[in-house]
């Protein structure tokens, strides 16, 4: 395992088992943080996903990434890790993995993973990457950029970490742009909630959270699940919150607290992302047609623009 090495001495080191974080300076810059502590707040409530739980998912994430882009001889950079679950999940398939988030949530994402031998865990911001440029093989950010205020910037800083060639997983939430106009409509109604429940005191927001994940998520789910057994075909996807179908009671209450808990949220169109990349220097972009929408790999050029 080759560790990449800073460029800068961090503030401080945390030693956590087997484990040591550097933190580094949050730069207040393309960042929001109140977002970041509410999501500090969240990875700290939910911090232990089972096996099951991350298998299925990282299996949804990764569907178009293939060994030629991940592998075992790959340096990774985990962007807005947060628990670690998708750490954990490709550890036993890449080489070195450097996993960063700006909130607390990190040093637990150490903790409960620990043992993971090719993994180092580092607090930082986007604006605050302590990496030279064109460090890693692999660049993964998972459902974070789209609560930084500006996502295009974030992409392009941190894709300039991206060795040329190498390969990008980038989760945005959608824009809606598959959907049907009575799903827009309901999505639109909850997005006002939202902006409510948001600013709440942690405890009162994430007991109202669970209380939608009771009320909210599960009805929907189970009007997916009914739609599915009695209607062929693909149907019960335009149920809103269908996704659930088969997840776990634990992912259903956290993602509720991420929908509706966090401050600062984002959603772009299929094409926005398709330029964001190509302005970050990106190229044979793909997107993959299966849910969550949107994620896309795409490959650094040869030549840095």
């Amino acid at each position: 395992m080759t560790e990449i090495p800073f460029r800068s001495a961090p503030i401080s080191n945390k030693k956590i088992g087997k484990k040591t974080v550097a933190s580094f300076d949050i730069v207040d810059g393309n960042i929001d943080q109140e977002t970041v502590e509410s999501f500090g707040d969240e990875w700290l409530k939910f911090n232990a996903f089972s096996e099951a739980d991350i298998q299925g998912a990282g299996d949804q994430y990764f569907d178009i990434v293939s060994p030629k882009m991940l592998n075992k001889e790959s340096t990774v950079l985990d962007l807005g890790c947060g628990s670690g679950r998708w750490t954990k999940y490709i550890a036993p398939r890449a080489g070195f993995i450097e996993a960063v988030d700006p909130s607390d949530a990190v040093f637990q994402a150490a903790h409960v993973w620990n043992d993971l031998e090719n993994v180092r865990f580092t607090q930082a911001s986007v604006d605050s990457l302590p990496f030279p440029d064109r460090s890693f093989d692999f660049v993964m950010s998972l459902g974070v950029l789209h609560h930084i205020p500006d996502t295009a910037q974030a992409i392009k800083t941190a894709l300039k970490k991206l060795k040329p060639n190498g390969y990008a997983l980038i989760y945005l939430y959608y824009a809606l742009d598959n959907r049907g106009f009575l799903f827009k409509i309901i999505f639109r109604l909850s997005g006002l909630f939202r902006t409510v429940v948001s600013k709440m005191p942690k405890s009162l927001k994430h007991l109202i959270c669970d209380l939608l994940a009771v009320f909210i998520y599960l009805p929907f789910i189970y009007v997916g699940k009914l739609t599915k057994a009695l209607i062929p075909g693909n149907a019960y996807l335009k149920v809103p919150l269908a996704y659930y179908r088969n997840k776990s009671w634990n992912i259903i209450r956290n993602d509720a607290l991420d929908r509706f808990g966090t401050p600062l949220e984002q959603r772009f169109k299929r094409h926005e992302i398709e330029e964001m990349l190509k302005s970050a220097n990106m190229k044979n972009i793909i997107f993959s047609e299966g849910e969550p929408y949107w994620h896309v790999v795409a490959q650094k050029k040869a030549i840095d623009a």
